[in-house]
């Protein structure tokens, strides 16, 4: 299996460092130089936005964007929307229009693509918008449900998915032309639902899919104007109340690797009504509810290779764990980095030699995506604390050492997308608040 070099530009994309949501399909959450936090003094820029900010992705440098949806769970129908702010400032310069979104409230993806224009998934719709007026260029209407993930694959395609839970029928994985917006070929729908969202990777010339299922875990191969369910198949759950459903996946050195518990009440609260998310009266989705299962947080590392070697670790091991974003590793440090949201915990777990040890505990509360600097080893997440505030810290990745403390300002903290600016810096995206981060 010969996996691409994360040095190498993704040819569906722009070329940028950061042109889509954790920096690349394989999600390692990787940035290129150093941030060397300890060396700098942190100062914080914060714009209340009074919407869901979920990511940012740079285009041209100095060009960045932010995409979202509205916290509509009640009231006036929501709608997507993408933005391109001042990267220092954090001011809008261009919006989009009001993006249709099927009436569906859940955190989409944004992405600046090779042929220029930047892609918004939202709810049930796809758009395609001029990246300098951000104007609507294409609009097309999938499966009526919420979707989570939208990558672009080699050949400059999109594919995409919607989300289900348990017992809410098979996924639907769409493939779709970046111009026209056209399907490609018949979707696929998998066997089972699927929360987390996709990554992807390309192995002897050819796309790979990685899906997250309910109970295993799927793989599908893009062929020319088809989408083929692999037979690596590995089961990661077993069916039951001991823990719950994967998020999305990290691909590296040879592995997938997963967190499970993530489908915490709140989730399930949002996608059990119809359209997704959007209620009569407004209702508590708290992600610090008790967790609907028995089990402790899990890491599981799954071969690429071999579908019967998957091994798990419970790095904290306290009843009821959850989470509501994905583990990461990183290969220079041989370190995965697993976290306890509801109970707390960030741990770092020692893989190498294959093995599968905690070599460290902080006792923060993360929740969302993070970012990771190899070069300087470190890591950036949140951290919200008791008093309600949600903090960026930063972390030794190889000692597990807290380094360094910004608040944001955010009284809000979620699974949303941290992004590694151009100048050792960080943008950070919740409810309400878009912020960044500069060390200098």
């Amino acid at each position: 299996m010969t996996l691409l070099d994360r040095s190498q530009s993704h040819p569906g994309y722009w070329p940028s460092p950061w042109p889509v949501e954790c920096g690349g399909n394989r999600r390692q959450k990787s940035a290129p130089g150093r941030l060397d936090a300890a060396t700098g003094v942190a100062t914080v820029t914060s714009r209340r936005t009074d919407r869901w900010d979920v990511m940012t992705i740079r285009r041209e440098p100095g060009e960045w964007y932010v995409g979202g949806t509205m916290p509509a769970f009640v009231g006036p129908p929501p709608f997507g929307w993408v933005e391109r702010f001042d990267p220092v400032t954090l001011e809008p310069i261009v919006r989009s229009p009001n993006l249709k979104c099927g009436e569906h409230v859940w955190c989409g993806a944004i992405l600046a693509h090779a042929n220029g224009s930047i892609l918004s998934i939202n709810g049930s719709y796809l758009h395609r918008l001029d990246a300098g007026d951000l104007t609507i260029q294409a609009e097309r209407q999938l499966v009526d449900c919420s979707h989570n993930g939208l990558l672009a694959l080699s050949d400059g395609t999109l594919i995409t998915k919607d989300l289900r839970l348990e017992g809410q029928g098979g996924t639907t994985v769409t493939r779709l032309s970046a111009e026209t917006l056209e399907t490609i070929g018949e979707p696929v729908q998998l066997g089972e639902g699927s929360m987390g969202r996709i990554a992807s990777d390309v192995i002897d010339g050819v796309d790979h899919v990685y899906v997250p299922g309910t109970e295993h875990l799927w793989r599908i191969i893009v062929a020319d104007n088809a989408l083929i369910v692999d037979d690596w198949r590995p089961r990661y759950r077993t069916t039951g109340d001991q823990w719950g459903l994967s998020w999305d996946a990290c691909l590296s050195e040879g592995n997938c690797w997963i967190m499970d518990c993530g489908d915490i009440e709140s989730v399930r609260h949002i996608h059990t009504t119809f359209p997704n998310g959007r209620f009569d009266i407004a209702p508590s989705l708290s992600w610090r509810q008790p967790a609907p299962w028995r089990g402790a947080q899990r890491l599981l590392r799954v071969s690429l290779d071999d579908p019967a070697d998957v091994t798990a670790i419970e790095p904290f091991g306290t009843p009821g764990g959850g989470i509501i974003a994905p583990p990461v590793h990183v290969p220079e440090h041989e370190m995965a980095i697993a976290w306890d949201s509801i109970n707390g915990g960030l741990a770092g777990v020692a893989t190498g030699d294959g093995r599968l040890e905690v070599a460290w505990h902080l006792d923060i509360r993360p929740s969302m995506q993070p970012v990771v600097f190899p070069e300087s080893g470190e890591l950036v997440i949140n951290d919200f604390t008791d008093g309600g505030n949600d903090d960026l810290v930063v972390v030794d990745v190889s000692s597990g050492e807290l380094v360094d403390r910004i608040a944001t300002g955010s009284r809000i903290a979620n699974g949303m997308f941290l992004s590694a600016g151009d100048d050792r810096d960080v943008y950070y995206c919740s409810t309400t608040t878009l912020a960044r981060v500069c060390w200098s």
